[in-house]
C-alpha cells in the first residue's frame, strides 16, 4: 500500500458561497459512489424556511439520502456544538454502513469545526442563556457588547458590534465560567478525524457570475412562495434574534409585510444582502479553507465541465482510498 492510500472511507466536504451549486455537485458525486449527504448549512437545519434557506427539494432528497435538513423548529437557537455532535453521528453511521459521507454547506464555522476541531468551551445551561436573553431584550445588544469590551478586549476586537449571536454567546460563556471566550479559544482544540480522511472541494465562482445567479435565484424564491413562508413564520411571534429569523430574505420581506416598504424594495434589499453575505462567505473560504480541489465557476452552468470535474473526483477517490478501488 502506498503512503497516499487510506483504508477507511473518506469524508468529502463540499464548500462554497450560497448559490454556487454545492447541492448539485454533491448529488452528482453521490450518484457515482454509495454515499449519504449531510447538511453543513446553519439555515437549512430549520424546517420552516426551506425556500429562503434553499434547502434541497423533496425530489433532490429522494435521489440520495440526505441528513440534518429541516431538523429544527424555528424557535431553536442552533449552534456549532450541537451541529457537530449530530454531524459526527451521521458521519460514523454512514461509514459504518459502507457509505461515503458528503458534507455540503456554506457555513464556514461548521466546516472548520468538523475538520480542525473545537475549543473545549463548556455548553452554557439554559438558565444562563435565558438570563442573557432577558438582558438583551431589556437593555439591548450594545449593553452586552460593553460587557465583552470591558472583560474580553481580544474577543470584542474581532466581533462586529452588530453580531448578536456571537456577542450573546461570549457573554453566556463569561457568566457561566467566569473565564473569557478568548481564554477558551487559546486552549488547544480537540479534533475528531485525521486530516487525511478528508477530501475537500471548494466551489469558487467569479463574483459577477455568482451575483447574477443570486439575483435570479432570489426572484425564483419569490415565485416559489418565499413571501408566504415569511408570513407563516411571523405567526409564531419569534424574537428577531433567533437564527431562523435572520435567514436571508426574512427581515427584508418582513418589512414589506409590515408596510415599511414596497415589495420591490424588499426584494432588491434581499438581493443586496444576499450578495453581501456571499462575498463574506467567499472571503472566509479564500482565507481559511484549504481545498484539495477548486472548481472556479458555479456548478451546473456547463454540463461538459461539470461531468469532467465529477470524473476527475471519482478517479481520485478510487486511486486514493483503497476501499473504493475494489
Amino acid at each position: 500500500m502506498s503512503n497516499n492510500e487510506i483504508t477507511t472511507l473518506p469524508i468529502i466536504v463540499i464548500a462554497g458561497p450560497t448559490a454556487s451549486g454545492k447541492t448539485g455537485l454533491g448529488i452528482e458525486l453521490a450518484k457515482k459512489q454509495k454515499s449519504i449527504i449531510i447538511n453543513a448549512d446553519s439555515m437549512q437545519v430549520y424546517k420552516s424556511i426551506p425556500i429562503l434557506a434553499a434547502t434541497p427539494t423533496a425530489e433532490e432528497q429522494k435521489e440520495v439520502p440526505h441528513k440534518l435538513y429541516g431538523i429544527y423548529e424555528a424557535d431553536n437557537r442552533g449552534n456549532v456544538v450541537d451541529w457537530l455532535t449530530l454531524c459526527r453521528k451521521e458521519i460514523d453511521a454512514a461509514r459504518n454502513s459502507g457509505n461515503i459521507p458528503i458534507i455540503i454547506g456554506g457555513t464556514g464555522m461548521y466546516i472548520d469545526a468538523l475538520i480542525n476541531g473545537l475549543s473545549p468551551i463548556p455548553e452554557t445551561p439554559q438558565e444562563i442563556r435565558e438570563e442573557v436573553s432577558k438582558i438583551y431584550e431589556e437593555k439591548g445588544l450594545s449593553y452586552l457588547y460593553e460587557i465583552i469590551t470591558s472583560t474580553d478586549a481580544q474577543t470584542a476586537e474581532r466581533l462586529s458590534p452588530n453580531d448578536s449571536t456571537r456577542i450573546r454567546r461570549a457573554v453566556e460563556i463569561w457568566f457561566h465560567t467566569k473565564k473569557t471566550l478568548s481564554y477558551w479559544h487559546n486552549i488547544p482544540t480537540k479534533t475528531f478525524y485525521p486530516k487525511e480522511d478528508f477530501l475537500t472541494i471548494y466551489i469558487k465562482p467569479k463574483r459577477e457570475e455568482l451575483d447574477k445567479r443570486l439575483r435570479i435565484r432570489f426572484d425564483k424564491m419569490i415565485e416559489q412562495g418565499a413571501l408566504e413562508e415569511v408570513k407563516q413564520l411571523l405567526t409564531y411571534h419569534l424574537s428577531d434574534s433567533l437564527p431562523a429569523m435572520r435567514a436571508l430574505g426574512v427581515q427584508e420581506l418582513k418589512k414589506y409585510i409590515e408596510n415599511e416598504c414596497s415589495l420591490n424594495e424588499a426584494i432588491e434589499l434581499g438581493k443586496l444582502h444576499t450578495r453581501q453575505y456571499a462575498k463574506r462567505q467567499s472571503t472566509w473560504f479564500n482565507n481559511r479553507f484549504q481545498a484539495d480541489y477548486i472548481y472556479e465557476e458555479c456548478f451546473g452552468l456547463d454540463s461538459k465541465k461539470d461531468s469532467n470535474f465529477i470524473t476527475e473526483l471519482v478517479d481520485n477517490l478510487q486511486k486514493r482510498y483503497k476501499l473504493l478501488a475494489k
